[in-house]
């Protein structure tokens, strides 16, 4: 970590690291004033040895402090800068609402773990590679329900489809209303400011409509006409099941006409997907056909170093005089 820290520092004027060449020169002359000051005491044939001390074993400190004061106001003088590379994404997104069946029959393992658990997954891959758009999420089992309005706060809404359960976690009523799922992601795009809009629709059955049922799929195609949003419309299950998914009571009820007309007459397209991978690459297409204008625009970001450096060596140097003046002082 510090390692990379350090690769982005920058000197701004190196040439002023010449004045370190007046480090060897000091330390020359405090080597050769040391051997002046020594002295001996000779005594009748015996050499004595005076008692090494806190002062005498740290003598040098004051020395070494103003030689490190000094590295710090050289380097100071050669502008460090910490220098780090930056981005951002800037540009005219457009208006998407997932609309997303939660009814029971979407946790059914034909395609592993459960269809609902692929779809979560690769929707949230998707709102992770839509960075400028606003993104809103719609559910719909019997009911339909505004789970995140739209929204250019992807956090939210990431948080959200992750937390999404079949059936809204029992708050939705049991059914398949594709068309009040539809009316009411249209309701929403509707009053977004972007030029395009897109509801992107998934679901594995067909139109299970109770008796409250207020929309029917033909009056919200009529609706999604008329504001011109275009619907991309995902039918989720295989196609052929096995004697054992037969046996378990797997069924596929997907009304691909109903879809198919959905996607033709609002300028979509319809797509069939039977696992992950083919999901996967369904939400991809519609990526590069649904294209926003991206700029990536790269800077710098600047921190100036120098003050701590030259704070550093006021203070190292503030020590050396206070240290030289009183414990280390000399007497003549």
């Amino acid at each position: 970590m510090i390692y990379d820290w350090l690769q982005n520092i920058k000197f701004i004027w190196p040439e002023n690291f010449i004045f370190l060449a007046l480090i060897p020169f000091l330390i020359a002359q405090y080597v050769k004033n040391g051997k002046q000051g020594k002295s001996a005491i000779l005594t009748s044939g015996i050499q004595s040895k005076i008692p090494g001390t806190f002062k005498t074993r740290f003598r040098h400190l004051p020395f070494v402090l103003r030689l490190i004061g000094i590295t710090c106001l050289v380097t100071a003088l050669a502008r460090p800068q910490h220098q780090k590379d930056m981005s951002r994404s800037e540009g005219e997104g457009i208006d998407i609402m997932l609309v997303m069946d939660v009814s029971g029959s979407m946790l059914t393992q034909d395609i592993k773990p459960r269809r609902f658990t692929v779809a979560k997954e690769v929707a949230i891959d998707f709102v992770k590679n839509r960075p400028t758009d606003r993104i809103g999420l719609v559910i719909f089992s019997g009911e339909a329900f505004t789970k995140v309005p739209l929204t250019p706060d992807k956090a939210t809404l990431l948080d959200q489809l992750s937390q999404l359960k079949v059936m809204d976690d029992g708050y939705l009523e049991p059914g398949t209303l594709i068309g009040e799922g539809l009316a009411t992601a249209v309701n929403r795009i509707s009053k977004g400011s972007s030029k395009t809009k897109v509801i992107i629709l998934l679901t594995d059955g067909k139109e299970d409509a109770p008796p409250t049922r207020i929309i029917d799929p033909g009056m919200a195609l009529e609706i999604a006409k008329a504001n011109r949003v275009r619907v991309y419309c995902v039918g989720l299950g295989v196609s052929e099941f096995t004697e054992e998914q037969v046996a378990s009571g797997v069924r596929n009820f997907l009304d691909e006409d109903l879809l198919k007309r959905i996607a033709s007459e609002t300028g979509g397209q319809y797509y069939h997907a039977v696992d992950k991978t083919s999901l996967q690459a369904i939400y991809n297409q519609i990526n590069k056909l649904e294209k926003t204008k991206v700029e990536v625009i790269r800077y710098k970001q600047t921190e100036e170093m120098f003050l701590p450096l030259v704070l550093a060596a006021l203070g190292l140097l503030l020590i050396e005089v206070l240290l030289r003046y009183t414990w280390f002082k000399r007497f003549p």
